[in-house]
């Protein structure tokens, strides 16, 4: 084991014994000596000498964990299972991350960390989202990482899984920070998300392993989403929602914050139109994001899905009267009636429907009821 890595395990010793929060206090006591030499002192009871009495507690903390903690068969237990430790101070550790407040004073990851000269950004949103943020959620994540862009969010259900899977699918990368340790999977149904992104970007957390999900850890979780990135954009937000956290804490971090525009009367739009009227920078596109942020962007990617050449007759002009609002199968026959054909029968128009549903293209909500899926 080298130098560097036997630091790494003494470093992964003093980080998950005095716990979480404690970012100030593991500063401090770092600059006494070397993790194998602050090991050495607790094993021996001689820590408390060298620490202010108001730090006594957390010291008698590193003591009782020292007495048995066996540093080198943890740690070489650890990266046996494919973890990787990084703490402040660390050439690995994450540039963006360094200057924010509360900057967490190690990570816990699997795969690969976000490069710090890539562009980065978080897509956050509703887990309960409608048809029309999942295809939105797509389509961003999708061309963002087409053209390079690193995508970081919770791995959460709703939108913040879709958009990274979108960007995985596209060939990019993908960082998924999790509210638990790196060796849990949540939610649960993300499973094959969390594998491909393990297999094609990475999993990052502050949690030690073996720390299981908890409703009070995912705030914290969330300054090290928008701490990541360059910018983070909202896809669905209800007034009164947690993606808003996320959101003050960008704010704070000096982030850019992008958010989708929708319907006034949506109730998942009306954080994201709030934010516009606040200031946020309104989400009209990809093309147009990108344009932004990347003035020397090449854009290689075609701006907006073009239609196949099968969507051409009636598919095609039913695929043109689709919404990302469900309507049923009876409404959709009457526009198409209104607007094309008054002949058409629901028979008809449902064959169709269900093609379309098998191409990928359209989608069935509930019931006889269908939205846009693209």
């Amino acid at each position: 084991m080298t130098q560097r890595e036997s630091d790494r395990a003494y470093m992964q010793w003093l980080f998950q014994a005095v716990g979480m929060g404690n970012g100030g206090f593991l500063k401090k006591i770092s600059a006494i000596s070397s993790p194998e030499e602050i090991y050495k002192m607790a094993r021996q009871g001689r820590l408390k000498d060298k620490v202010s009495s108001r730090y006594q507690a957390k010291t008698k903390l590193l003591e009782e964990s020292a007495a048995t903690y066996d540093v080198m068969a943890e740690y070489e237990r650890m990266t046996d299972r494919g973890v990787s430790f990084v703490y402040m101070g660390e050439e690995d550790y994450p540039k963006k991350l360094m200057h924010i407040p509360d900057a967490p004073f190690a990570l816990y990851y699997v795969g690969k960390l976000p490069r710090d000269d890539e562009m980065t950004i978080a897509i956050i949103g509703a887990r309960n989202c409608s048809a029309y943020g999942k295809a939105m959620a797509r389509q961003f994540g999708e061309t963002l990482a087409r053209e390079g862009v690193q995508i970081v969010s919770g791995m959460a259900r709703g939108i913040d899984g879709i958009g990274q899977q979108a960007a995985l699918d596209a060939g990019g990368y993908s960082l998924g920070v999790l509210g638990c340790g790196v060796d849990i999977c949540y939610p649960p149904e993300n499973k094959s998300l969390y594998e491909q992104l393990i297999a094609q970007g990475g999993i990052c957390s502050e949690y030690p392993l073996g720390i299981e999900p908890r409703a009070v850890l995912f705030p914290p979780r969330n300054r090290i989403i928008s701490g990541l990135c360059d910018s983070v954009l909202v896809i669905e937000a209800k007034e009164r929602s947690g993606t808003l956290i996320t959101v003050d804490m960008a704010l704070e971090q000096g982030r850019e914050v992008y958010a989708l525009p929708g319907r006034v009367t949506d109730p998942l739009s009306r954080g994201c139109n709030r934010l516009i009227r606040q200031g946020a920078s309104p989400a009209l596109s990809p093309q147009e994001m990108l344009c932004e942020l990347m003035p020397d962007c090449n854009m290689r990617t075609v701006p907006g899905r073009q239609y196949p050449p099968v969507m051409n007759g009636v598919r095609g002009r039913l695929f043109k009267l689709l919404d990302y609002q469900p309507e049923s199968a009876e409404a959709l026959q009457q526009k198409y009636a209104d607007t094309y054909d008054s002949s058409i029968t629901v028979s008809e128009l449902y064959l169709e429907l269900l093609q379309m549903c098998a191409d990928g293209y359209a989608e069935r909500i509930s019931g006889n009821y269908y939205v846009r899926k693209v």
